[in-house]
């Protein structure tokens, strides 16, 4: 009953623990940095007891860093009561449910193999869902309407302290995750010269989402967030560099039409762009993006020059191609 009674000091009308199955050993010692590994099932508090979410349909059981500033900090306090192989119910009131449909957007995303945040969008999730009003699930939108209870049935499978484990980006705090940036940019432009591009883009876009996660908490358009903006960008127009060489034009076009719509100044955005479009033949779009690179930076005029003859070439070939392709038609 101890377990029980620690996790009822937040209160009997805010959280309430069943345990299902009896785990082994002491409770281990959840520490900032420790590792925690879980199967979690998430049900509403309906007859039926609906499943939101179970990690052991997707096949995958969820980790959690104690102290690395989780959405649902809630799941952190109904851990701290359990031990190894223990399985546990907790009912949980409003108050600690409110952030779940967005956290349960990111688990789904990153079991449908996406990224858990769409990181080239320039604004923090929050404000992309009221943006958009939608997270993209309807059972999540519905919860995000009318927040209520939920039953979190847990597994505690593992806890690794923070010297037992390599910490990966996302585990970091936010100086640890400032410091990870230039050795990750560095990691990314070796592979790069190196021509593995597959590779040099995981680390680029590595490094974006740990600046994204500090981002997202200063405020829009202050000094602070321009300086990491700055550095996403430039991180951005690597990865589009890499890209380029694996022939994804349109994901090139998608990302710096993003920064330019954001910071219309900046020249090498409308030059990669422009190369992009060139290679899925928007010759008008080629032409207008390479001008706007002339104005911004008129010491890229021998590049351009060079562009512009070679996209000269190609629509002639184009269109000799298309003559020949029609001839005899008409």
């Amino acid at each position: 009953m101890s377990d029980l009674d620690d996790t009822l000091m937040l209160g009997a009308d805010a959280i309430k623990k069943t345990i299902l199955h009896g785990g082994t050993g002491n409770i281990p010692r959840f520490v900032t940095g420790a590792k925690v590994t879980f199967h979690f099932r998430t049900q509403l508090c309906n007859d039926e007891r609906t499943v939101i979410d179970d990690s052991k349909v997707v096949g995958t059981p969820m980790e959690m860093v104690i102290g690395n500033m989780f959405k649902l900090e809630i799941w952190e306090t109904l851990m701290a009561s359990m031990r190894i192989g223990e399985v546990a119910e907790f009912w949980c009131d409003t108050i600690h449910t409110g952030l779940y449909p967005i956290v349960s957007k990111s688990m789904r995303r990153i079991a449908e193999g996406k990224d858990p945040v769409d990181w080239h969008i320039h604004t923090c999730g929050m404000a992309n869902m009221f943006a958009y009003n939608s997270l993209g699930y309807d059972d999540l939108d519905e919860l995000m309407k009318e927040p209520q209870p939920l039953y979190f049935v847990l597994e505690l499978i593992k806890v690794h302290q923070p010297s037992e484990y390599d910490r990966e980006s996302w585990a970091l705090n936010d100086e640890e995750r400032l410091k990870a940036v230039p050795m990750l940019h560095g990691q990314g432009n070796k592979l790069y010269k190196m021509g593995r591009f597959q590779e040099a883009t995981q680390k680029y876009k590595e490094a974006i989402v740990c600046i994204k996660n500090v981002q997202a908490k200063e405020k829009a358009w202050e000094a602070p967030w321009l300086k990491l903006e700055k550095m996403a960008n430039t991180l951005t127009l690597n990865y589009c560099q890499c890209l380029l060489h694996m022939e994804e034009y349109y994901e090139v076009i998608e990302h710096t039409s993003d920064i330019v719509n954001q910071h219309p100044g900046v020249a090498k955005a409308f030059y990669l762009r422009g190369k992009a479009h060139m290679e899925v033949w928007n010759e008008a779009e080629t032409r207008q993006d390479f001008s706007r690179v002339l104005d911004l930076n008129p010491g890229m005029k021998k590049a351009i020059k060079k562009e512009l003859a070679v996209l000269n070439m190609r629509m002639e070939e184009k269109n000799q191609e298309d003559r020949n392709k029609y001839k005899g038609m008409f």
